[in-house]
C-alpha cells in the first residue's frame, strides 16, 4: 500500500479545520500544515491531531502549495483546503487508490455548500479538481489566486468517485469580501502577465459571465442562491478587470 501525506494552507481556519482533519486522519499516513501566521485557534485545533505544523508567511497559493508539497514525508499527496472535507464515498476511493496505485494523478468532483445550500450549477458543480497526485510527476501552477495541479507531459489520470465537499461561505458578505481581496490579487497577476483590457472588453466579459453561470450553466434551478452566486460572479470579474484597467491607465499615464 502506497503511503500518503495530506497537505492543507491555513490562515485563521479555526472554523473549518476540524472538520477537514476529521476526514483525513484515517486516510493519511501524515497531514502537514502549512499556516501563514493565523491568530485564532488554528494551531491549538491542529495539535490535538497527529499533525506537522509548519509556520511559513504567505507566498502566494501557488507557492504556498509548492512549499506544503515539498515538506510531505512521501510522495503521493492529496491537497485539501481547510474549508474542504472527503465525502464517505471519496474516503474509500482514496484508500482504493492507496490500495492500488493506477495512475499518476487523480481527479475528483467538488460540491460546494454556499449559505448551506449544496450547488448543483452555476457551473459550480461538478467542479473537477485534480488533488490526488504524485509529487514527482508535477507542480503547483496557473495564475494567483486560482491555483491547479499540472502535470509533465501526458502523465494518466483517473477520475475518483465521491465529492469533495466544499463549505465555502457561511454568508453573501463573506463572498464579497473573498471577491474584493481575490480580484486585487488576479489583476496584479494579469498585469504583471502583461495583459490588457478595454472598457468594452470588461463591459463583454461581466455580462458573459452571468449569462454562462445563470442561463448556460443553469444556475436558475439553485433558485434564490442561484442568482445572488451568477451576480456575484460577474461582479467578481467586472471588479478584476477593472482594477487592471485602472493598473495599465496608470501606467500610461
Amino acid at each position: 500500500m502506497a503511503k500518503l501525506s495530506a497537505v492543507i494552507i491555513t490562515f485563521n481556519e479555526e472554523r473549518n479545520i476540524d472538520r477537514c482533519l476529521q476526514t483525513l486522519s484515517s486516510v493519511a499516513d501524515e497531514i502537514v500544515v502549512v499556516d501563514s501566521g493565523s491568530t485564532d485557534r488554528t494551531e491549538a485545533i491542529c495539535r490535538d491531531y497527529k499533525v506537522r505544523f509548519i509556520h511559513q508567511p504567505f507566498l502566494g497559493y501557488i507557492e504556498q502549495k509548492n512549499f506544503a508539497t515539498a515538506n510531505a514525508a512521501y510522495d503521493l499527496i492529496l491537497s485539501l483546503d481547510a474549508d474542504e472535507a472527503l465525502s464517505d464515498e471519496l474516503h474509500q476511493s482514496v484508500l482504493l487508490a492507496k490500495e492500488s496505485p493506477q495512475a499518476s494523478a487523480y481527479t475528483l468532483n467538488r460540491l460546494t455548500n454556499y449559505c448551506g445550500h449544496w450547488v448543483r450549477h452555476c457551473g459550480w458543480y461538478p467542479d473537477k479538481k485534480l488533488r490526488l497526485y504524485d509529487r514527482r510527476k508535477g507542480q503547483w501552477g496557473g495564475t494567483n489566486p486560482h491555483d491547479r495541479f499540472e502535470m509533465k507531459g501526458s502523465e494518466p489520470t483517473l477520475h475518483l468517485n465521491g465529492n469533495l465537499l466544499h463549505y465555502s461561505y457561511n454568508s453573501i458578505s463573506d463572498h464579497i469580501l473573498q471577491i474584493n481581496r481575490f480580484s486585487e490579487i488576479g489583476a496584479q497577476a494579469l498585469y504583471a502577465k502583461g495583459k490588457k483590457i478595454s472598457i468594452l472588453g470588461i463591459i463583454v466579459k461581466t455580462h458573459a459571465r452571468f449569462i454562462r453561470n445563470y442561463i448556460i450553466k443553469k444556475g436558475f434551478l439553485d433558485g434564490f442562491y442561484g442568482w445572488v452566486i451568477s451576480k456575484n460572479s460577474a461582479y467578481a470579474t467586472y471588479l478584476k478587470y477593472i482594477r487592471l484597467y485602472l493598473l495599465c491607465r496608470r501606467k500610461k499615464q
